[in-house]
């Protein structure tokens, strides 16, 4: 018997224009990134990457926290384990690097739409994403040191993505930032209104949806690529990819469709 969206806890909304949206949907957890909320995400992602009539990818989430890390009862609960947990816990954290790993490494760019708290590793969600637009009443904070547990993992996607001082900040103190702050240390995109979010990560997905998506995901890919090498590395490296690139099809298209001044017609190859 199919389970009512009410009982998922991961809802899939896959529109006509190309974009993908998950909307995490555990609210008695707090969306907390569970065994089976990562494996669910990890499941849709996966088969979206082998979906080519997806070109964008949202990751929402319904109530008033996007998503409050790992499940600490779930945690809790290992440590009757003769291993006093270890096994599990080590499980838990390579699933979770797992899943950050795949957000970055599928072709489609992900856009985390955030209204709400976003702590520990819903935080390292939102630093892993591509794109994030929060809405002005979001949270963001790493506070496992208040609890004993520094968020080591959740360091990785946010160090990668704001100032190493910023970063230490949020990591020492535990302390929430609000979405203006988390914008100006380059945690995510843009705030708007809370009415305005979802209206506005629709339309910044669709306008990267209308464009050539073999060539979107060349580009995300040579961006974290280059972003790990030297200069030099970095250019050369890059140089081949624009050459790789200028023989597809689409680069073809689009420059013709520039020079005769006309809209491009993109076969996605």
């Amino acid at each position: 018997m199919e389970m009512s969206e009410s009982s998922k806890i991961l809802t899939i909304d896959k529109s006509g224009n190309g974009v993908l949206r998950l909307t995490m949907n555990n609210l008695d957890q707090k969306n907390a990134l569970s065994e089976r909320m990562m494996s669910e995400v990890m499941s849709e992602i996966r088969n979206a990457s082998q979906d080519k009539s997806i070109k964008v990818i949202i990751l929402a989430a319904n109530g008033n926290v996007f998503c409050s890390g790992h499940d600490l009862k779930e945690i809790t609960a290992a440590r009757e384990n003769e291993d006093s947990g270890a096994v599990f816990f080590q499980k838990l954290f390579d699933h979770c690097s797992t899943m950050m790993e795949l957000i970055v490494n599928t072709p489609q760019p992900v856009i985390a739409e955030v209204d709400g708290i976003a702590t520990a590793a819903g935080c390292q969600l939102v630093a892993s994403c591509d794109l994030a637009i929060a809405s002005n009443e979001s949270k963001f904070a790493t506070p496992g040191v208040n609890i004993g547990l520094f968020c080591s993992t959740p360091m990785v996607a946010l160090t990668r993505n704001v100032h190493k001082k910023n970063a230490m900040e949020m990591l020492l103190t535990g302390d929430f930032i609000d979405a203006e702050k988390a914008k100006d240390i380059g945690l995510i995109n843009n705030v708007v209104k809370k009415e305005d979010l979802s209206g506005e990560v629709k339309e910044l997905a669709e306008k990267i949806a209308s464009k050539s998506s073999i060539t979107v995901s060349i580009g995300k890919k040579a961006f974290y690529a280059q972003a790990e090498m030297n200069l030099s590395e970095a250019y050369k490296y890059t140089s081949q990819v624009m050459k790789d690139n200028l023989l597809n099809d689409d680069a073809k298209e689009g420059i013709d469709a520039f020079i005769e001044k006309r809209s491009p017609n993109w076969k996605d190859k």
